[in-house]
C-alpha cells in the first residue's frame, strides 16, 4: 500500500519530525544515564 506524496509529507511534517528527534534524545538520555541496563533489553536474547 503505497501512500502518496501528499500523505509523506502529512506525515513527515516538521512538527511530527521534532516531536520524534525529542522522543529519540529522551530515550537515549533515558537509557544512557541508568545505572544498570533495564532487563528488557535483554528478554529476547
Amino acid at each position: 500500500m503505497r501512500l502518496p506524496v501528499n500523505g509523506l509529507r502529512r506525515v513527515f511534517s516538521r512538527e511530527n519530525l521534532w516531536a520524534l528527534v525529542l522522543c529519540l534524545i529522551v530515550l537515549a538520555v533515558i537509557l544512557l544515564t541508568a545505572d544498570s541496563a533495564p532487563l528488557w533489553i535483554y528478554q529476547g536474547f
